[in-house]
C-alpha cells in the first residue's frame, strides 16, 4: 500500500485516523482539539514541513549564527538506504571478524555508550527479531554494574565504544577499564571524525573505527551508524528497519498536514505544551517497552529549556482518570498483535476528557518508522513552542559541577557535604537546611512532597545499579506518590538520565520535586589513568546534579543509603507515611 493519508479529516471527531500504510495514528483530542487545529494552521502558514526538509535553520531561530548551527544538526533527515545500512554493518562485522552468516558461538557484544549512543540500539535489540548473540548495554559508572557485566565473562567479548564527541567521561573511563581487563577482546569505535576516540581507535588494541555523519545530533542518531551498526551486529534485520523508516520519511514530507504522521503528532505535542498538557504519558506494549527510554531522551532533551518543555512519563501504568491531573497527554503505542491490552483503560481516560493519541505498529520493524515520526514531530513541536530543539544548554552544567567536585576531591580527599537532616537505620537525608523533622524517614520524605499538585511532578533519580529489586522499589514509590498527589512521576537511573531527562529537569518548567538516591559502594574499582575510582566518579555525578538542580531553584532531597538494598526500606516507609497522611 502506498505511503500517504487514508483520510484527510484529521484532527476532528473522536476516533479520526491517519495511516501511512504500515502504521496508524488515531486521536481523541478532547480539550486539545481547537489548539491542535490552530497548531496545524501555524505549521501551514510557516511552510514548516517544507522548511524542515530544506534544512532551513531559520525556522527555529532568527539569529543567523544559531540558524547555521541548527542546519549542521539536521543530517538525520538524510536516511541511509536499506542496502547502505546493511553494508555499514557488514563492514563493522569484517573489522571485528564476526561471522554474520551463522551463530558465532561464544561471542557476545557489550556496548559502552550513553544517551543517543546507546538507547536506540538497546530498544532495537530488545524489540526486534534477531540472532541469539547476547547484547549488553553498559551505560553506568556504578562499580556494581561494571562488575555484573564482568561476572558474565569476557571471553569472546566484542566491545563497541560509542560516543559522538569521543570524550564522554562515562564511555571514556569504561573503555579504559575494559581495555585493561580484556586486551585480547575485539574493540570497535563508533564516533564522529576527528574526535579523541577516533584518534585513539586508529591503532591497536582497537580493531578499527566507524565514522558517523557529524551533522547528526546524538538523540537524533537512531538510524545512523550509532543505532544501526550495533543493532545489525547482534542480528537485527536493518534492511527492513530502514525501509520502514524511509516510507515514514516520505509520508512526513507531505504538505497535506492532515495526512503527515510527523506533523500530525508534532501539532498535538506543541498544542499540548502550550495548553498545559505537557506530561506526555507513554503507554507501551510490553514488547515495545524499551522505546519509552528513547522517546524520553528525544522529547525531554529537545524541548526542556527556557522554562518550557514536554516531560515524557515512561513506565507508569494507565491507572484511572482520578489518578491524573489536567496536565496529561496520553500516547499509546501498541503492536497490532497486542491490540486489546490496555485499550479499556485508555478508552476510559479519553472518555473522561484526557487527550489520547493511539499509534499502532504492524510489527516490531515499524520501530524504524517510529524513530522518524517522533524525530519529525519533535522538531516541529519545537517550532510551535518557540524553542531550538537541537541544543542542550543545561546538560553541560552538571558535567562542569562534576569536574569541580572531582578537583575538590583530588585536593581534599573528600567531597564537600552539608550536614545530614536526619539519619535513621542506615538511611541518611540531606535536605535544603530544614529543621530535623519528626516522625522518621518516611514522614520526612512525605513532608518534602507535601503540597505537590499538578503541574508539579516528582522525579525519583537513583545513582544505583539497574536491578530488579531497585526497579520494584522505585515503581512502588512512584505508584504511592501518584495515588496520594495525582502528579506525574518519572524514574531515572544515574548517570544515564543526565544524558536524557537531565536537560528538562534543569531547563524546563520549575515544577519538579527531586528525590536523588545515592549509596555506599560495597566494592570499588580503579579507573586506569585517573586518580579517582568509579565509585568516586558516580558520587561526583550525583552530587554535581544535586548542586545544579539547587542552583536552578529546584527542590531536592538526597536520600543516601548505607546499603543499596535500603531502597526497598525507603519504599516501605514512604508508602506507609503517605497512607497515614492521605
Amino acid at each position: 500500500m502506498r505511503a500517504g493519508a487514508r483520510r484527510s479529516t484529521w484532527p476532528g471527531n473522536t476516533g479520526t485516523t491517519i495511516s501511512s500504510g504500515f502504521s496508524s495514528q488515531q486521536t481523541e483530542l478532547g480539550p486539545l482539539r481547537e489548539p491542535v487545529e490552530a497548531a496545524l494552521r501555524r505549521l501551514r502558514a510557516a511552510s514548516a514541513v517544507e522548511r524542515l526538509w530544506a534544512r532551513d535553520g531559520a525556522l527555529w531561530s532568527i539569529d543567523p549564527q544559531v540558524a547555521q548551527t541548527i542546519e549542521h544538526r539536521l543530517g538525520w533527515l538524510s536516511l541511509p538506504s536499506p542496502d547502505a545500512a546493511h553494508s555499514a554493518v557488514a563492514c563493522a562485522a569484517e573489522i571485528i571478524r564476526l561471522d554474520m552468516g551463522r551463530e558465532d558461538a561464544g561471542r557476545h557484544i557489550i556496548l559502552l555508550g550513553m544517551g543517543g549512543s546507546s538507547l536506540a540500539p538497546e530498544v532495537m535489540a530488545q524489540a526486534l527479531p534477531r540472532t541469539a548473540i547476547p547484547f549488553t548495554v553498559l551505560d553506568s559508572t556504578s562499580p556494581a554494574a561494571i562488575q555484573a557485566v564482568e561476572a558474565r565473562g569476557l571471553d569472546g567479548a566484542i566491545f563497541i565504544v560509542s560516543s559522538k564527541s569521543g570524550g564522554t567521561i562515562e564511555t571514556r573511563t569504561l573503555a579504559a577499564h575494559f581495555l585493561g581487563r580484556a586486551p585480547e577482546a575485539a574493540f570497535l569505535a563508533i564516533t564522529d571524525p576527528g574526535t579523541p576516540l577516533s584518534r585513539g581507535a586508529a591503532a591497536p588494541p582497537y580493531r578499527g573505527v566507524i565514522h558517523n555523519d557529524p551533522d547528526i545530533g546524538g538523540r537524533y542518531s537512531a538510524l545512523s551508524h550509532f543505532g544501526v551498526v550495533p543493532a545489525g551486529l547482534c542480528g537485527v534485520d536493518v534492511r527492513t528497519l530502514v525501509a520502514r523508516a524511509a516510507a515514514m520519511a516520505e509520508a512526513c514530507r507531505s504538505t497535506s498536514l492532515e495526512g503527515n504522521p510527523g506533523a500530525a503528532l508534532g501539532a498535538v505535542l506543541g498544542a499540548g505544551a502550550q495548553g498545559g498538557r505537557d506530561k506526555v504519558t507513554l503507554i507501551l506494549s510490553p514488547a515495545l517497552a524499551g522505546l519509552g527510554a528513547w522517546i524520553e531522551q528525544l522529547l525531554a532533551e529537545s524541548t526542556g529549556k527556557g522554562g518550557r518543555g514536554l516531560l515524557p512519563v515512561d513506565g507508569e501504568t494507565a491507572g484511572t482518570p482520578d489518578d491524573h491531573g489536567p496536565d496529561r497527554l496520553f500516547v499509546q503505542i501498541a503492536l497490532a498483535s497486542a491490540r486489546g491490552r490496555g485499550d479499556y483503560e485508555i478508552a476510559r481516560l479519553a472518555r473522561s476528557g484526557h487527550p489520547v493519541v493511539r499509534l499502532t505498529l504492524t510489527d516490531p520493524h515499524d520501530l524504524g518508522a517510529e524513530f522518524v515520526r517522533w524525530e519529525v514531530a519533535t522538531a516541529l513541536a519545537g517550532f510551535l513552542m518557540g524553542i531550538n530543539p537541537f541544543d542542550e544548554p543545561n546538560v553541560q552544567q552538571s558535567k562542569d559541577v562534576t569536574q569541580e567536585l572531582l578537583a575538590t576531591y583530588r585536593r581534599d580527599g573528600r567531597f564537600p557535604e552539608r550536614a545530614p537532616t536526619l539519619e535513621e537505620e542506615g538511611i541518611v537525608l540531606y535536605g535544603d537546611g530544614e529543621e530535623r523533622p519528626a516522625g522518621g524517614i518516611g514522614a520526612a520524605i512525605a513532608s518534602f512532597l507535601d503540597g505537590a499538585a499538578p503541574p508539579a511532578y516528582v522525579a525519583l533519580l537513583a545513582f544505583l545499579p539497574r536491578t530488579t529489586p531497585s526497579a520494584q522499589a522505585l515503581t512502588a514509590m512512584r505508584k504511592a506518590v501518584r495515588e496520594r498527589f495525582r502528579v506525574a512521576t518519572t524514574v531515572g537511573i544515574g548517570p544515564r538520565y543526565l544524558h536524557s531527562t537531565g536537560q528538562y529537569f534543569k531547563g524546563g518548567p520549575p515544577h519538579g520535586r527531586f528525590l536523588i538516591f545515592t549509596a555506599d559502594e560495597s566494592a570499588d574499582l580503579a579507573i586506569p589513568g585517573e586518580d579517582y575510582t568509579f565509585g568516586t566518579l558516580l558520587r561526583a555525578q550525583a552530587l554535581g546534579d544535586v548542586q545544579a538542580l539547587r542552583a536552578g531553584g529546584r527542590r531536592v532531597l538526597r536520600v543516601h543509603l548505607r546499603e543499596p538494598s535500603g531502597l526497598e526500606s525507603v519504599a516501605t516507609l514512604l508508602r506507609s507515611a503517605l497512607a497515614r497522611t492521605g
